[in-house]
């Protein structure tokens, strides 16, 4: 069946992409991160910084979310700090520490999307971009 195919597909490239990542940032001395974590991070670059939104954005719980927040702050990476929009509410941000984190995974990501693009063609990796940033509509 193609619906699972897709799944199981997307699911894949995702590791290889994300394993790559955490190789390569492991290889330049930083210490590992989880999955969640590295989550995590994306959201704050992003500009998603309020913990309740990340854990929305992410499908998980705030329990979830601020256990792997608080693992983050035990390695530097991360602070939580008052939001100076909205009293009631924190936002992370990444310590220069994480930015310096940061900065080497970024030049990871230029690695592997290169590495991706050289292994099945620079028209095919474009199309897939294309493919992925298309607005696919509310889910279903």
């Amino acid at each position: 069946m193609r619906s699972i195919e897709l799944i199981i597909h997307l699911f894949q490239r995702f590791c290889w992409l994300d394993e790559g990542l955490q190789a390569r940032v492991h290889e330049r001395g930083w210490p590992d991160i989880s999955r969640p974590q590295s989550m995590v991070m994306i959201n704050i670059v992003s500009g998603v910084t309020r913990p309740s939104d990340i854990a929305r954005r992410l499908g998980v719980s705030r329990q979830a979310i601020h256990t792997t927040i608080a693992q983050m702050i035990d390695k530097g990476v991360v602070t939580l700090e008052d939001d100076p929009d909205d009293a009631r509410h924190k936002r992370l941000a990444l310590t220069p520490f994480g930015e310096r984190m940061r900065n080497d995974a970024q030049a990871a990501m230029t690695e592997l999307t290169g590495v991706l693009a050289a292994r099945i063609g620079q028209e095919r990796f474009d199309q897939l971009l294309e493919t992925l940033a298309a607005d696919w509509g509310k889910p279903v």
